[in-house]
């Protein structure tokens, strides 16, 4: 008996993204402040790794994974933002199924790549102030490495299986998707076909493993208060909190916004569809714009360095 051959989906039919329903005319105006966040996006993300880059100050472990930070926030925003800016600036909706299943891909691949970054950085903040007469030994620039290369395997592996049926699903439903950008849980409405599958992996396995992190960040982080309240110096203490508070507030702006969008997604079904669009662009947008923000202010090194790029202090020795 032979098997059945499954067949790659040729439709030429494309996908029709959709910008702010009911908001069509107001676009171009639309577009200014999405465009405004886009460039301050780049060159926040883009300056941030040309200092670590050539700053030889900053070339330790902490800002390496700060450079893997801004590189998948620069990734998601590029993946993301052309379409989008597309339909806002010359009505362009078209997207053809293999662009449009490549971006989806990207998108929630790189979001589970910056869980898994963060929880790393917590990681490192853990073995710095718990053992930190061993950090140098645990934490090595090999280290971060394997862990930066398993972080992006993690992400882009577990992301391959709902995402490859796309490619041989039928699409006889209306081919109008509900954002300026691909998804995942858009596309699978759209199929004529059994998407039990895509429907559960990404809830059972996407959805835990990026809670999972966030509960192993959150024990980390009760660890590391333990360590720094028996610390007996004051100024030592506030030392030690201070080198965490750029990772608490990336962990906060990320995690506050995924839950956000999955509980409006989730149980927000009376909620006008402008208000999932609004929570959907501040998930995209929000972490990969305040990020640099945050290092920038609350890291001294960052923040040092800055100043020297612009000449507003001297050069550091």
């Amino acid at each position: 008996m032979k098997m059945p051959i499954m067949e790659l989906n040729t439709s030429a039919t494309p996908f029709l993204l959709t910008g702010f329903v009911g908001l069509e005319k107001a676009h171009h105006w639309i577009s200014i402040p999405l465009s405004v966040v886009y460039i301050s996006i780049l060159l926040g993300n883009g300056i941030l790794l040309f200092l670590i880059r050539v700053d030889h100050n900053l070339h330790e472990p902490m800002y390496y994974f700060l450079a893997l930070l801004a590189t998948t926030d620069l990734g998601m925003t590029l993946v993301t933002m052309p379409t989008v800016l597309c339909v806002m600036w010359i009505n362009h909706r078209e997207v053809s199924h293999g662009i449009c299943f490549l971006q989806a891909y990207f998108i929630h691949s790189l979001s589970m790549i910056e869980s898994g970054i963060l929880l790393a950085m917590a990681y490192d903040r853990f073995i710095a102030i718990r053992n930190p007469l061993r950090y140098t030994s645990i934490i090595t620039n090999i280290q971060v490495l394997k862990i930066g290369v398993g972080v992006f395997m993690r992400g882009f592996v577990l992301i391959l299986p709902p995402i490859l049926p796309l490619y041989w699903f039928s699409y006889c439903r209306s081919h109008v998707l509900s954002h300026a950008f691909c998804l995942h849980q858009d596309v699978i409405k759209l199929a004529c076909a059994d998407i039990t599958f895509n429907r559960l992996y990404p809830v059972v396995v996407v959805f835990s493993m990026v809670l999972m992190d966030c509960l192993i960040i959150f024990c980390s982080y009760i660890l590391i208060l333990q360590t720094v309240m028996s610390i007996a110096s004051e100024e030592e203490r506030s030392k030690a909190l201070n080198t965490c508070v750029s990772h608490i507030c990336c962990i906060l702006v990320f995690y506050v916004t995924v839950f956000g969008l999955t509980f409006i997604h989730r149980f927000g079904k009376n909620v006008p569809h402008l208000v999932h669009i609004i929570m959907s662009y501040i998930y995209f947008l929000f972490p990969s714009f305040m990020n640099p923000i945050i290092c920038s202010i609350k890291t001294k090194q960052i923040r040092g360095s800055i100043l020297q790029l612009f000449s507003l202090s001297p050069p550091r020795t």
